[in-house]
């Protein structure tokens, strides 16, 4: 038995074949009487025009499938430019957005009195137990234990360790952190700690102060860490309990801890050197 292609193929070769021999006998007998050539061109010409309709069409089917090669082709080239215009307009906006908040920090660096040096977050402290971020800045920038770290925003908390090139920062939301504090309306004195979430909490703020939520807290300047006046939260919740001489008070601080990515080390802070010396 033999299979569809091989008759097909067979086919073909026969077609070209028959087609072959009549061309070569009206070539042959072209001399001859007039009736034989036109008997010859009566057979041979549907075999000539089946010929060049095909001959065109496998030329039209030969370019079409150039074409599309070379329409896939550019699909590719236009594909991958497009990918890279969309890259590079990802880099750009993450360009500009740095921009605007390096140039937030650098207008807030102006109104500083204290000298200030900046830097990156480039590390988090993974453990649960202690928030804490690393920073690219060090021993060599002037950076050392017990400096106050901040953004516009408000206080993000105090160096801690310090080598060469990098120091790490306890953030005020850690549960060993504690900064000393004001509320703005009402001058009533406290201290913030950090709590288990992502929130303070105002302690030692006496029964009789009067305390509402939105009521905001700056630090007090009595630390001898931080300088007087700098953004810490808001009050959120206030509770008075029957018995007790303190308020359960708390704050939402100013700072979102989980998207900063630049701070602000105060270098010379006018209190560092009232409690601890040059």
């Amino acid at each position: 038995m033999f299979s569809r292609k091989t008759v097909v193929i067979s086919g073909v070769i026969l077609f070209f074949a028959v087609n072959v021999l009549l061309l070569t006998f009206s070539l042959r007998y072209r001399d001859s009487s007039f009736g034989t050539e036109q008997t010859t061109i009566s057979i041979t010409g549907p075999f000539q025009n089946v010929i060049s309709f095909v001959i065109r069409s496998v030329k039209q089917i030969w370019f079409r499938y150039f074409s599309l090669i070379s329409v896939a082709e550019e699909n590719d080239h236009l594909k991958q430019a497009l990918e890279r215009a969309i890259e590079r307009g990802h880099r750009c906006d993450e360009i500009e957005l740095a921009n605007n908040r390096l140039r937030a920090l650098l207008d807030f660096q102006v109104t500083m009195e204290q000298k200030t040096v900046a830097g990156e977050i480039i590390g988090k402290d993974p453990s649960p137990w202690f928030r804490s971020i690393i920073i690219n800045k060090g021993k060599r920038d002037g950076v050392r234990p017990s400096l106050p770290v901040i953004v516009p925003a408000g206080v993000v908390g105090i160096v801690t360790d310090v080598s060469d090139r990098y120091a790490k920062v306890l953030m005020m939301i850690d549960q060993n952190s504690a900064v000393d504090a004001v509320v703005q309306r009402n001058r009533a004195r406290g201290m913030v700690r950090g709590e288990a979430r992502d929130i303070c909490s105002l302690e030692y703020v006496l029964y009789h102060h009067d305390l509402v939520a939105g009521d905001i807290l700056v630090t007090s300047g009595l630390d001898g860490v931080f300088p007087k006046g700098l953004r810490i939260g808001t009050i959120s919740q206030v509770t008075k309990k029957n018995s007790g001489i303190f308020q359960e008070v708390v704050v939402t601080p100013f700072v979102d801890f989980e998207t900063i990515e630049e701070v602000m080390v105060i270098l010379s802070p006018p209190s560092y050197e009232l409690f601890y010396g040059k």
